[in-house]
């Protein structure tokens, strides 16, 4: 049974969802743009029914009580602090991170900084952000799959447009996902802080000089990456494995960026193998 809850960090009041039995092994999972942690309810059940105790927030700018205001609020160490104040708050020492999109490129940078916290990590669909950065400048596929960015870095052009059509453009990206699903996303967007809290990810860590770059990666890590995903590239998800010294599963499949939807059984087998694998 998953239940939603709210958790105060300083100023900012998360919401988020919680399965399974507390004081077991935990399980933080950290979603995408442009989605919430409804995107990740049927893995919680799964996971939760092999006694892991899942934790899923509505990262910053998505939760009603945690969009501030300006730019300088999503930078990637706010990010990553709101994902350990959670978990300390929770009592939660150590824990195994899943996260996809903007939740996986955030996570990486938890467990880069963090190693000791981590107990595994999962990636859908992002890789290391060094190899990412390669390819972006070096292969002409990653150029074009990441024209968009450009585009998201622009002031409230990217808000209107998005907006228009009752949001049609996100509604062709959410089109294997559930009406429930596309109903909750609909009303986090309507929102015009969470909007462009949203896009203020892109803004505040994709500028020019504004990537931090990672290091090596020590922690057991299972990357899953869709051969037709539409923002990452083949140079980008095999570049990964140079950075990888601890235990690394690379796993490519016939899907594109939204694997949780297209490509569950894939996804559930390998995550569970991975977490069941590094249990402490």
């Amino acid at each position: 049974m998953i239940e939603s809850k709210k958790i105060t960090i300083g100023e900012l009041e998360f919401d988020y969802r919680v399965s399974g039995k507390e004081n077991t092994q935990y399980v933080i999972l950290l979603h995408g743009f442009p989605e919430t942690s409804r995107m990740w309810t049927h893995l919680m059940d799964d996971l939760s029914e092999r006694g892991y105790c899942c934790v899923a927030p509505d990262m910053r700018g998505y939760s009603k009580g945690a969009c501030p205001k300006g730019v300088k609020h999503y930078t990637m160490d706010k990010l990553t602090g709101d994902i350990l104040e959670i978990a300390e708050s929770l009592g939660i020492d150590k824990f195994h991170l899943i996260g996809h999109d903007w939740g996986a490129a955030v996570g990486w940078n938890v467990v880069y900084q963090n190693p000791e916290k981590i107990i595994s990590w999962t990636s859908l669909s992002i890789p290391h952000s060094r190899a990412f950065a390669k390819a972006i400048r070096t292969d002409p596929v990653q150029k074009k799959k990441s024209r968009y960015i450009g585009f998201f870095l622009l002031p409230w052009i990217p808000e209107v447009m998005i907006r228009r059509n009752d949001f049609k453009s996100f509604r062709r990206l959410w089109k294997h996902s559930s009406l429930e699903e596309v109903d909750e996303y609909l009303s986090v967007f309507r929102r015009k802080k969470s909007l462009t809290g949203a896009l203020n990810y892109y803004r505040a860590n994709l500028r020019r000089g504004k990537v931090r770059p990672l290091g090596d990666i020590d922690t057991p890590t299972l990357f899953i990456w869709g051969k037709k995903d539409l923002a990452v590239g083949e140079a980008a998800a095999l570049g990964t494995e140079q950075y990888m010294k601890g235990d690394y599963t690379f796993i490519p499949v016939e899907g594109g960026h939204w694997l949780i939807q297209t490509n569950y059984p894939d996804v559930s087998t390998a995550v569970i193998e991975h977490l069941t694998r590094n249990s402490l």
